[in-house]
């Protein structure tokens, strides 16, 4: 398996494609995405590519950190992995006591 790259502040026409073709400069890509924010969808400004071997990774890293992709310079790093209990999104919080609401009193 590869290695996963983090692509931080992407201009917000960058498609799965543009990363894609940016990356495929430093070696074998397995995927690329763009993140999509489901209520507006929209990209979030950031996404994720999976180089083939850690040496296209680590090309990848010094090649295109700081590169101007569509009018923004992206930032690339290795992605990390997620903690327990982040991500998701879906849900919220819940809705605690009440107090804030104004039912505490009725």
């Amino acid at each position: 398996m590869g290695r996963r790259l983090y692509v931080g502040n992407l201009a917000w026409t960058v498609t799965d494609q543009d990363l894609l073709d940016a990356f495929s400069e430093a070696g074998k890509v397995d995927s690329s995405q763009v993140i999509i924010d489901r209520a507006t969808n929209r990209s979030r400004g950031f996404g994720f590519v999976e180089m083939a071997t850690d040496e296209a990774a680590e090309g990848a890293i010094k090649k295109l950190n700081g590169r101007d992709i569509k009018g923004r310079p992206i930032r690339v790093n290795e992605a990390q992995a997620r903690s327990a209990g982040a991500g998701g999104g879906a849900g919220g919080g819940g809705g605690g006591s009440g107090e804030r609401r104004g039912g505490r009193d009725h």
